[in-house]
């Protein structure tokens, strides 16, 4: 073996050993294996997916129906507290009579405008909560509905 600055022979310098590249390990190859039936029903809805994050016209045609239909949702509900207790004052000032009246001591407008609104509101509260999650969950249905 011949060190730095030494010679292989006469007039030759030594001859340069080549030192191999540290070898990197590869991943072994993966295999994909996909049944028929899930492939295409992943693919469909995953088509509609990425549509909506997408944000192509498909997307935004449905997510607009979603905020169209929980828009119509809030105005109907809108509409039945505005009738219902925008009413009571209207009923009063037509028929003072209904007014007047009292029940335990406490006059029915107070207690119908003062105590009874209040659970009125929360039920009309829950029944928006319900039926928008309805929405939602009919709008998720439909997005991972597989396309026929």
């Amino acid at each position: 073996m011949t060190g730095p600055g030494e010679h292989d022979g006469p007039g030759r310098p030594a001859a340069a050993v080549p030192v191999p590249a540290p070898r990197v390990a590869e991943p072994p190859r993966r295999t994909r294996i996909v049944l028929a039936e899930v492939s295409r029903r992943d693919d469909r809805s995953g088509r509609t997916r990425a549509e909506l994050a997408e944000q192509t016209r498909v997307g935004e045609a449905l997510v607009r129906g979603l905020v169209r239909a929980q828009l119509a949702l809030a105005v109907r509900l809108s509409l039945v507290v505005l009738i219902a207790l925008g009413g009571l004052p209207w009923l009063f000032a037509i028929a003072p009579s209904v007014g007047r009246v009292t029940v335990l001591g406490v006059n029915l407008p107070w207690l119908l405008l003062g105590v009874a609104s209040f659970p009125f509101l929360i039920g009309v509260g829950w029944a928006y909560v319900r039926l928008a999650e309805r929405n939602e969950q009919d709008f998720t249905d439909l997005v991972q509905r597989p396309e026929r």
